[in-house]
Order: C-alpha cells, then structure tokens, then sequence
C-alpha cells in the first residue's frame, strides 16, 4: 500500500503462523475443557431424567384429584424450570470463571427485560395458573364471560378455550377471565327459571296461579323439590302479571328445551279453562272540533260528554238555530 505522504510503498505482511498459533490455541482449550464439558453433559442428562420424574409424578398426582388441566401445566413448568437449573449449572461447570451468582444476577436482570417486553402473554400466564390453582370452573363447565356463552373446552396458561352452544370456538385471555366477572351456569347441579305470564285483570287470581303450578309440575324435566311456584308481581295495565318459577337441571340444553315445554303447556291449560291472556289494550279518545263550543277553552271538553242532555251539538246545528232565532 502507498502512504499519502511519503509516496512509498509498504507491504503488510500476513503472518499465516500467528492464525495457526491462534487456532492450536483453541483447540488446546477444548481438549483441557473435554472432561469438564462431559461433566456438564452428565449434568444436562441427569437433570432432564429428574425433570421428567417430577412432571411425570406432578402429572399422576393433578389427575388422581380429577385436575388434568392443571397437570398439563404444571408438570410442563417444573419440567422446564429442572432442565434450566441443570443448564445454568453446566455452563459453570465448563466455564469455572462463571459463578453461579453471576448466573443469577444475570437472569434476574433478564428476567426483568422480558418482563416488560412479553407483560400481557406473562400477566396472562399467571392469571392461568391462578385460575388452574383456584378452580372458580372446570374443563366441561358452562360459563358466561365478556360476552361469550359456552362450554370450557381446555384451560391453558395463556387463554382459556370455550365451544358455543352454535358450534363455535372462543378463545378468551386468561387475564380477562382472572379481572372480569364469570357466570358459572353449572356450578351446582339445579338452576331457576321464570317467566311472567299475564292474566285478564278480571280473572280470578287463585285459580290462574293453582292452574299454573300443577300443569308445570306435570312437565318432564320440571324438579319435584324445590316445587314450581308462582308470585304476583305486576297490576298492569291491560292484565295482572303472574310469575311462573321452576327448577331444573343446570345444563343448557335442558334449561331451554323444558322452558318450551312449560310455556306450551301452560298456555294450553289457561286457555282451556278460559283463563284471559289479553293482548295490549290502547284506549284512544278524539276530540270532535265541530262541537258548538269549539275555541271557548272555558265550556269545551277534551273527552266524553258528562251527560246525554248535555251533549253539545256541532257548531253547524247551532248556527242554524240561532239564524232562526233571528229570522
């Protein structure tokens, strides 16, 4: 090469022996470090044996208390936190100058690093675990949550997945179901249902109510104990409203499908034994704008007439009669 100053040529020499020096170099450092990174491999193997053992016995345990999805879970993360343990401990054993403090600092400070940058899929991690842990539901429970209706297929660390009753699949964040209110429509065995029924306002109250509950009774589906009820809640308008409450069993499918045979045979019932189930009823009154006292505010009226006498004439026919009175 040519410096800029001088105009002379300097040659650089390459010295091939120094790279050759470098690499024999290295390869005498691996063959000191053989039994130690074969040390590190035993811990390696042996620690993973000990991680399977765990999960395996975490697994057993979780689904002999009729818990898989927290088996799942939890062995998986005892399995992985092993198998890091056995390989922080390796790497000290290939590189002594490393401690294992050092390990820990770093990881500490790591950890805080991806804290923040995977915060929503860890917050949804720890809201699965908790859940899993404190089993406010179950694999095969019906649940309400955020809007969405359905059945618990599986409980994951991050989302919980649940089939709707029209064959669809939502996948809900853990971290909404863990803050969030949830229905749980099959935490126990019976649920309520009503419906308010209206009768004639001159129908007669006991009999309604006595028909109600021993035509519910009768439907299948319908629980002995507690036994259909039935509460006056309304003096309505056009009809008094009567509640009509039952039990059954939890699940959906039962819940809407004996709902429809109650109402079928309640409405049945009521009619055959001319018990009134009135529709809207709207009474409108017209004002007659031809009447004798139309604009005078003081003898006008706005809806019937208080006698028959006194019913006022159209302004035509009292026109007529005074022009005669007149004449």
């Amino acid at each position: 090469m040519e410096n800029e100053e001088t105009g002379i040529a300097e040659q650089i020499d390459a010295e091939p022996e120094l790279i050759f020096d470098k690499i024999d170099a290295w390869l005498d450092g691996f063959f000191r470090l053989l039994p130690n990174i074969g040390v590190a491999l035993v811990v390696i193997v042996i620690f993973w044996l000990v991680a399977k053992g765990l999960a395996a016995l975490i697994h057993r345990s979780a689904n002999r208390r009729d818990r898989p999805s927290l088996a799942e879970v939890a062995s998986s993360l005892v399995k992985w936190a092993v198998i890091i343990l056995g390989v922080m401990l390796a790497i000290t054993i290939v590189a002594p100058s490393i401690k294992p403090a050092d390990l820990i600092a770093g990881l500490g400070v790591g950890s805080v690093a991806i804290g923040f940058a995977f915060k929503d899929i860890l917050q949804n991690m720890l809201a699965g675990i908790l859940i899993l842990l404190r089993q406010p539901f179950e694999v095969g429970d019906q649940i309400v949550s955020g809007g969405h209706e359905g059945t618990v297929e599986k409980i994951e660390t991050r989302a919980t997945l649940i089939k709707t009753y029209d064959g669809r699949r939502v996948v809900i964040p853990n971290a909404d179901i863990y803050t969030d209110s949830v229905i749980v429509n099959t935490a126990f065995d019976t649920r309520r249902s009503q419906y308010d029924i209206g009768i004639g306002c001159n129908d007669d109250w006991d009999k309604a109510r006595k028909i109600m509950k021993e035509t519910c009774a009768k439907v299948d589906g319908v629980l002995d104990d507690p036994a259909p009820e039935t509460i006056p809640v309304e003096l309505g308008d056009f009809a008094n409203i009567v509640r009509l409450r039952w039990w059954t069993k939890a699940d959906r499918a039962t819940v809407i499908h004996v709902k429809g045979d109650v109402l079928q045979a309640v409405y049945k019932a009521l009619d055959e034994a001319a018990i009134d189930m009135p529709y809207p009823t709207h009474v409108q009154l017209w004002h007659d704008q031809t009447d004798e006292h139309d604009g005078d505010r003081a003898r006008q009226r706005e809806g019937w007439p208080t006698s028959s006498d006194g019913d006022p004439k159209p302004r035509r026919v009292a026109d007529a009669v005074c022009d005669k009175s007149a004449s």
